[in-house]
């Protein structure tokens, strides 16, 4: 089953290709060919200041595969929402749910134009599970729990995987970002699962400034990339039970099975952890 392609009919007559967008720029770290030059100026620029952002990138992806297997295969878990979903590339979550699980269902949420311009890239669901797409904002909990498409799609009463990855670093400190993770966990039930990764400087030799995270299509600042700290990634989890082996590097939770040598925490710079919903 496939929900219906979301509206506009056009999103590219929201993309602003003269500057950089975080969705189009993780695309260009990660080797893929939906970005502009702007992006690929900015992506640079930050890879000046973090010759491994590409590593990381990789890194975080890898931390999604392996997140969402577990969740599938080791906590029966069979419905995803994916906030900050970013433009399709391989193994994306209903990909990796779908190979374990094909009744698996997954609302992808992402509020920048181009991953819309290819959200159909994500409603390739199997025909026994589901898929949706919501243009929608992080920031406005409410607006994603109350969508007709996400009511459609998952059943709330029953345990969800909440897939916060690579986008609450994007969330600074006045917009509530933990307010924003407690709303969206108190909607779902008991056995729901929340995943984070989040950019830290805790293992960088020189703090790096916050950096701007480019402009969203309405030319608004999309705020700063927030750099924070393990006790205040840890805070997402308050209430939660940590799954093993708790917060951990991007590249080492649960990644025995990864090529060897792992990157260091330094050279990756981001958190990671599952917390369950007791």
């Amino acid at each position: 089953m496939t929900s219906g392609f979301p509206g506009p009919s056009n999103p590219s007559a929201r993309i602003d290709t003269s500057v950089a967008h975080p969705a189009r720029r993780y695309n260009y770290w990660l080797g893929g060919k939906d970005n502009f030059q702007a992006d690929r100026d900015s992506g640079d620029a930050w890879a000046a200041q973090f010759p491994t952002i590409r590593v990381s990138a990789r890194e975080n992806r890898r931390f999604l595969r392996r997140a969402v297997t577990h969740l599938a295969r080791d906590a029966g878990i069979r419905q995803f929402l994916d906030i900050g979903t970013g433009i399709p590339t391989a193994d994306n979550t209903h990909q990796v749910a779908q190979s374990i699980a094909p009744e698996a269902r997954v609302v992808y949420v992402d509020n920048d134009p181009i991953v819309l311009a290819h959200a159909r890239a994500l409603l390739t669901s199997s025909p026994e599970g589901a898929t949706a797409y919501l243009d929608a904002d992080l920031r406005d909990p409410q607006r994603i729990l109350d969508h007709p498409d996400l009511r459609r799609t998952l059943d709330l009463t029953r345990p969800v995987g909440l897939m916060l990855v690579a986008i609450l670093h994007f969330v600074p400190d006045d917009d509530d970002p933990y307010g924003v993770v407690a709303r969206l966990l108190d909607a779902l039930p008991a056995g729901s699962h929340l995943v984070v990764s989040h950019a830290t400087g805790d293992h960088l030799p020189v703090p790096l400034p916050p950096r701007p995270a480019g402009k969203s299509h309405d030319g608004d600042p999309n705020g700063l990339v927030v750099l924070r700290s393990r006790d205040e990634f840890t805070r997402f989890f308050t209430g939660l039970e940590l799954v093993a082996p708790g917060v951990r590097s991007v590249a080492q939770w649960r990644a025995e099975q990864e090529p060897q040598p792992r990157p260091t925490a330094a050279e990756v710079s981001m958190y990671a952890a599952v917390g369950r919903k007791v």
